[in-house]
Formats: structure tokens, sequence, C-alpha cells
């Protein structure tokens, strides 16, 4: 091995992180156009447009999902609710909540909005029921009932001094209410399937709305009555009203009448004429993407199921069921930006671009996707029609191939300087999924792709990609060659183009000479792994092979005479991916664990691992100046790691170290009985974990009334309004709750209202301890009743052979004593009874054999995308002649008996 004298890397922390923000449910887009607002689970994730990263992040403390949102129209106010059937209102600049209170609704709230002032904000619910809350007095202005089912759908007049609320129901029909009578003044009959939608004019007397039967319906509020209805053959999740006085003739706007722009199943916009109810513009998909038929509506992943229009900066964004939120610009409709909500697993990930600034991900599906790291704006690139398993890079970095599952391989193209990627090249001939695939390193001139058919294929590439311009050039192979007898998981081009490296599922890595004639030679094979080969990678200075394999090591091979030169143990499961950094002297590795480690090749050392996934690391690439790399797992995340300095190793050790110290400190004070000092330390480390422990030891303390009455009141006031902040979590669950309530107490007994009342936050501390208070007090109740019960049958039982009791007489609790013995054994029949049992546990013994080890399970790379299983650890590796048959067998991993 070659010694090159290099600051060897020793640690990397997370530069940045792509990860998922939105999973389906309400968006919305705040009125200043800066902020998207979307549900993901039991959050509301705040994303900035200009940047594309989450900026804010609500949460309800109980984890329940959130099943409807809506922000103020002066942008100030958020209020939230739960599937507890609590509202919460925040800060959410801060992330705080300013108050909470209980929804009314018998079950949970499925939607609500804000009117023009910010002061009105109305909540539909899945009981029928509309309520109407003034959220600057706090408390419930209307109590709307007549709705059939949930109200998916609440929205009120623009014009505020109407006073009037729209909503729709299960019924189809539109309800139009009367705020100052608290009536429904009429019901709008025309659509016959969910009402998706309502826009209104700009003098506020016409109302389009738009439902899943295909229609919209152009409304007159002056006589409440329908003036046209417009067939638009598609189900329309969002329609807008397009401004007027505005040129919008690039889009089919020629008269002065009423258009409105729909958006629906189809995953296009169309531009209609109110009067006509003509369709005067469609949206053209992109060249790369496929129109879809009727029949795929309802599955279409490119539909449409929101809609809005940004009026300040003539934008409009839409919302895909794929969960991806796109920009466009008007009036022509280009594509500014795309963000992607929620990634699938991510099965490979590579640096694009001159100066890496784009990353290109497969991710589970037939689409593959490039951000822009700076911005996090996306582009979905269509061409494969079926899940794309693996990339690569070519040395000028504007250039990359990929291959699926679809048995096709393609080249693709980014412009330097528009960022846009296209494809230019395209090939299929392998008769089964093709899961490697490997540039040259050299120049542009071929690639070679790897197949579960266990064939090689090397093709040609044209000497100007760039000259074919808009067309697609189709690729063949020059040569083809059956190299493995499975599936062949990963393959490598040498840096000078002339060998290439195979690693299989049949346990064999094969080095392959790259011929000037297109021939394919074999120079021998690398033997030595006990599973099969994830990944091979050659060294960038040495005759050296890096290959990592399901066995959970990695070896170095050296080329001349194939010998194992090093093995690297470490991972506890499957290592799926290898490369090399530092100028070939360490090595990255990444596994089915989660885990990646940096390992120094002459110390056969791991120096650092990096725990930044929950599940399988599939991607693993290095920048081309080695300062960076990025890795994909299935977890859905993308993290972007960069090399640390050794100030900030320093930095991150001296925290650490403060820390361990602090914890140390909080042992010693706990031991010594010194609550106060303990309990002062516990909040000044903001751990309300470690605040409980020490709140837990007072206590079990003798007198622990007193002592925690005498501590928690000699606090600092910045100390108790902490603690009462920490109070509100613990009581959430019903195990600590009882110390939380046991603070509360000391808290509320001895603290004048008028310093509560100066706490940060006290009012919704307060509002948020009654619903779960009130839970536990419930159910001490029915323990209560319970334990009466018990007492009462324990006073009427008989026990055999004891004297019967008068029913007036209480029962004699006292223990019986050895003179009056309930129960009598026969010695002889026990006696037999335990011969009999030794006699059967000493023969059934010799049947067992305790080192006998259940089959285990290999999957190969063309099957990674379905496979989302967790890999166990520290599995002991089975002799030739198992592993040979585990191979045969594809079934369930089962794991050894403990």
């Amino acid at each position: 091995m070659a010694n090159i004298n290099l600051q060897f890397k020793t640690n990397y922390a997370v530069s940045s992180k792509i990860e998922p923000f939105y999973k389906g449910g309400k968006v919305q887009i705040s009125n200043d156009e800066k902020y998207i607002f979307c549900t993901c689970g039991s959050r509301v994730n705040v994303l900035e447009i200009s940047t594309g990263k989450i900026i804010h992040c609500v949460e309800h403390d109980d984890q329940e999902d959130i099943t409807s949102f809506s922000l103020s129209c002066d942008d100030e106010l958020l209020v939230t609710a739960s599937r507890a059937l609590l509202l919460k209102q925040w800060d959410w600049r801060q992330a705080k909540c300013t108050r909470s209170w209980k929804a009314i609704h018998t079950v949970p709230v499925a939607s609500m909005t804000f009117d023009s002032t910010s002061t009105l904000l109305a909540t539909g619910g899945c009981d029928g029921t509309i309520k109407l809350w003034d959220v600057v007095k706090q408390y419930c202005t209307h109590n709307l009932k007549g709705s059939s089912g949930v109200v998916h759908l609440v929205q009120f007049h623009p014009d505020i001094k109407r006073l009037q609320l729209f909503s729709s129901s299960l019924d189809c029909g539109i309800r139009m209410w009367d705020l100052r009578s608290s009536q429904c003044v009429c019901v709008l009959q025309s659509h016959y399937s969910a009402v998706t939608s309502l826009s209104f004019s700009s003098d506020s007397s016409t109302m389009i709305s738009s439902g899943r039967d295909k229609i919209c319906t152009v409304w007159d509020l002056k006589t409440r009555k329908a003036k046209r209805t417009v067939p638009v053959y598609e189900a329309v999740e969002g329609v807008v009203v397009l401004p007027e006085n505005t040129d919008l003739s690039q889009i089919g706007v020629r008269t002065k009448d009423l258009h409105f722009i729909t958006a629906g199943s189809k995953g296009v916009l169309r531009v209609w004429e109110a009067s006509t109810a003509r369709c005067v513009y469609t949206q053209t998909l992109s060249s790369t993407s496929t129109s879809v038929s009727e029949e795929d509506e309802e599955n279409n992943p490119l539909s449409l199921t929101y809609l809005f229009h940004l009026p300040t900066s003539s934008r409009l964004a839409t919302v895909t069921a794929e969960h991806n939120i796109l920009f466009y610009q008007l009036p022509e409709l280009t594509t500014l930006q795309q963000f992607v909500g929620y990634n699938d697993e991510v099965l490979d990930v590579k640096f694009l671009g001159k100066g890496d600034t784009h990353i290109v991900v497969a991710t589970n599906s037939c689409q593959l996707k490039v951000f822009e790291l700076l911005t996090n704006s996306c582009q979905i690139l269509y061409g494969h029609t079926d899940t794309v398993l693996t990339l690569d890079v070519f040395r000028k970095a504007s250039l990359f191939a990929s291959c699926a599952k679809d048995r096709s391989v393609h080249v693709w193209q980014m412009d330097d300087d528009s960022g846009r990627v296209r494809c230019v090249a395209q090939g299929s001939s392998h008769t089964n999924a093709v899961g490697s695939i490997s540039c040259s390193r050299m120049k542009a001139s071929f690639i070679v792709t790897g197949s579960q058919d266990c064939t090689l294929k090397v093709w040609d590439l044209p000497e100007e990609l760039s000259a074919t311009g808009t067309e697609i050039h189709q690729l063949r192979p020059r040569t083809t060659e059956k190299a493995h007898d499975k599936d062949i998981n990963s393959i490598s081009v040498s840096p000078n183009d002339k060998l290439l490296a195979s690693g299989s599922q049949d346990r064999t890595a094969k080095l392959w000479s790259l011929s000037g004639d297109g021939n394919l030679g074999l120079l021998g094979v690398f033997r030595g792994h006990r599973r099969g080969i994830w990944a091979v990678c050659f060294s960038p200075i040495d005759q050296v092979l890096a290959t990592s394999s399901a066995d959970g090591t990695t070896k170095l091979w050296g080329l001349q005479d194939f010998s194992c030169l090093k093995t690297f143990e470490g991972h506890d499961a499957s290592v799926l991916k290898v490369i090399f950094v530092s100028r070939g002297t360490q090595l990255l590795t990444s596994g089915s664990d989660g885990l990646v480690k940096l390992w120094t090749i002459k110390s056969n050392e791991c120096v650092k691992t990096l725990d930044a996934h929950q599940d399988k690391v599939w991607g693993l690439h290095a920048s081309r100046k080695d300062d960076k790399m990025v890795t994909g797992s299935a977890d859905s995340n993308i993290t972007v790691w960069e090399d640390v300095t050794e100030v900030e190793l320093a930095e991150e050790q001296a925290k650490q170290e403060d820390q361990i110290l602090k914890q140390q400190e909080l042992s010693n004070l706990l031991h010594e009985k010194k609550y106060l000092k303990a309990l002062g330390l516990a909040i000044s480390l903001c751990q309300p974990h470690t605040v409980l422990t020490v709140i837990k030891a007072i206590r079990q303390r003798e007198e622990s009334h007193e002592l925690l009455e005498k501590t928690v009141l000699k606090l600092r006031v910045d100390q108790k309004e902490s603690l009462l902040r920490y109070c509100v979590v613990w009581n959430t669950n019903a195990r600590n709750c009882h110390d939380a309530q046991a603070v509360l107490q000391v808290l509320l007994t001895h603290l004048p209202p008028e310093e509560l009342l100066q706490y940060q936050g006290v009012r919704t501390h307060l509002e948020g301890l009654i619903p779960y208070t009130e839970r536990h007090m419930e159910r001490i109740g029915r323990l209560q009743q319970a334990s009466m019960f018990l007492n009462y049958m324990w006073q009427k039982m008989r026990v055999a052979g004891a004297t019967s009791l008068n029913p007036d007489e209480e029962m004699d609790t006292a223990p019986l004593t050895r003179t009056q013995p309930l129960f009598f054994f026969d010695k002889e029949k026990i006696k037999e009874s335990n011969d009999e049992r030794r006699g059967d546990d000493s023969d059934s013994g010799q049947d067992e054999d305790p080192d006998v080890e259940e089959d285990g399970v290999e999957v190969s790379a063309t099957k990674k995308a379905s496979t989302n299983r967790k890999t166990n650890g520290n599995q002991q590796l089975e002799s030739e002649e198992t592993s040979e048959e585990e191979d045969e067998d594809q079934g369930v991993r089962r794991q050894p008996p403990s």
C-alpha cells in the first residue's frame, strides 16, 4: 500500500438533511407568500419557500395526530386540532403553545378556517356541527347544526360585512349560514359528489365551486342560483378565479369574461371561460412525463390535490398526490420551484454538478429526483417504468447513468447553466432487472451494467451526447458476458478504465479485463466472504479492491495474487456500501444496521461511527473534493455530511465532557442528600427526565411531602417556572403523574396567584394540565370502586375448612395457625409423580442440541427496494456447507434460539 502523508479524517458532522416534511393532509401558504404550512403526523411543519428548509415545527405534547389546522390571515396565529379533541393556539415563530381549549366537538375536527379579520375561527367536525370561536375574547360564539356527516369544508365570505359562512358535508350541498341569526339561509344544490373547494370573484358576487363529480358550478350569490355548470371531465380538487385586469393571454384569457383555473386527477392545470364553459388552455406536461388514461386517474401519482393563487408574486402553487409541492409563474405557467414532501426508501444517492451543488436520488420509485442542495428545490425525472435501483456519475459530473427493474439503462445530462436535466441516451437488452451500473472513469465513453440475469454488458456511448440535441440516443451493448451464478449486486470500473470488478450474491467477486476490442476477459476470482457481496470498489491509488458483504465484513484484496490483505469487522449486520476516501488511505462503509463507519486502513481501526439513520443505509457517496459525503437510507432521510475541523471536534468534546461532569456532580449530590442543589443543577441541564429523577429521589425519603415542599419553595423564580413547565409534560404520562401532582400541590398551595401569573406561558401550562388531570382522577375513581368491590368480596368469602361465619359478624383476618391445616397432601402419590416427571425430563433432554442454528436469508440488490426488514446483529457465521444450503433458500430470516 502506498504511504502518503495525509491528514486523516476523524469525524463528519451533519451539514444538511432532506427529510420528510409532508405526508398528506392539509397544506396552507402564508399570506406573505414566504412559508408553507403542512401536516406530518402529529406535527405541523413550516417550510421556508426561499431556502426549502424546515424552520419551525409545532407538535402536540400528547403525540396525537393533527387532524386539521389553520393560519390566520395576518400570519400571526396558528390553531391546530388533534384527535384528542383539543384545540391549541400557537405562536408558531417561537413554536410555543399560547393557549389550549376543548373543541366541544364530540369527534375530531375535520376542517377549520379564519375570517379575513383573524378574529373568528370556524371549525367543522366529523359530528356534523360547526363551531365559531372568538379567538380574541376566547369563547364559542356559534354552534351551527344541520349538516349531515363530516363537515370537510368551511370558508368565510371574503366580504366580512356580510357575515356569511359556507360549508359542505357528505350530502354534497353547499350551505350558506347567516352568522347574525345563526341560521342556514339556503343550500346550494348542484354537485353529486364531494365539494372540494370554493373561489370568489373580485366583487364577491360570484362563487365557483369544484367537486369530484367532474363539474364546476358558477353561482350568483345575489340570487343564490347556479348560473352555469361547467363539465371539466376530471375529479377537481382545486379551483381559483383568475385575476382581472391582468394580461393572461399566454394561457388563453382573451376576453374580459370571468375565467378560472382547475387542478385535479389528470395532473394538469386547465383554464376555463365561465360564460361559455369552454376550456381555453391546457397545461403541457413535461416531455419526460407520461399522460394518464381515464382508467388510471384515480391512482394517478401526478394528480393534483390542492391549488393556491399567490397574488403578490403572480404565482400558482399545486400539491400532487405524491406529496410534491410545485410553484408556477403566471402568466406563462413556467415551473419555478418544486419541493418533495416525502421520499420513500432511498436506494442510492450521488453528488452531481461541477461544485457538487446537486444530488441525484433513487427513491424506490420509477422517477429520479435531483435536489439543489442550496434551496432543496427538486426536479423529478421521468423515463424509467419501474423502480430505479442504482446510479453512477461520470468524471464529468454533469453526466450520470441509472438502471432499473424495467431492465433498462438511461444516461442523463444536466445543463451547467440552468441546472435542468434531460435524458440523452437509453438502452434495454437485459432479460431481468438491472441492479448495478458503473461508468467509465477517464472519459464518458462507455458504461457497464450487471443484472439479475447474471450477465455483464458493456455499452458504448456516442462521442458527443450533447450534439444529439433533443434526440434520445438508443444504446446497444457491444459485449455480453455470463459472469456469475447468482444476481450481480455491484460492479466497478478501475480508475484507468482497463479493469472491471463485479460482486455477486454467489459470495464471490471477480476481476475482468476491459480490452479495446470490447471483450471481457476473466483475470481472477476473490473468494473468502461467507455471504453475498453487496459492493466492490477500486482503490484510487493502489492495486487494491475493497468488497463488502452480507456477512458483516469488509475486505481488501490484492489485484496481483487475489489474496485477502485485510478484514474489517465492526458492523452488526450486512455491509451495503464501501468507498475509499482520503486518497485511498481510509474507508467509509455503511450497513443495514443504519450506521456509517470511518476506517483507517493502515491501523485497521474504526475511528468514527456515525449514527444518523434508523434503517439500512443504501446510498453512500463522497464528493470530488473529498470534503463531503452524502448518505441515503431506507428511513427516507438523506443526510449531507462535512469533514469537521479539529477546533470543532475540540468544542464538541468539551461540551460532552461538561455534560459528563455535571451528571457526575448530580449523582454525588443525590448520594449526599443535597436535594436543593441537585434539583437546581438538574433544571440547569434542561433535561426534564433528569429533573424527574431528582423529584422521585426526594419522594422516596421519609417525610417526603415536607422535604419536597422545603426544596421546591427555595428554588429561584426561573427555576420554579421551568419546574411548572416540566410538570405539564410529566402529567401526560400515568406513571409520572403522581410526581407531577405532588410538585403542583406545592406550587399552587404556597405561591400567590399574582406570582404564578408572572410566569411565562402559565395560562397555557395550567390549561394543558386540566384534561390529563381529569383523566387521572377518573382512573383513580375507577380503581377506588374496584377496591371497594374487592373488599366486599373479601368480607363474603368462605374459606375451605374454616368455620362458617355469622352474617352479622366481621370476618377474622388473623393468619391461620398450624393447628388449623386447610390442605392435606398424599405424600406417597407426590413422590411417585415426582419420580415419573424426573424420568420424562431426562429422556427429553437427549433430543435437544443447543448448538443448532436456524436458516438465514440473503437479499439481492435487485430486491432491495421491496425489502424493509431490519437485519439482526451478532449472528454467528455458519460453515461453508450450511451457507450453500441457506443461499438456495430465499425465505424469511429467522433468528437462532436464545
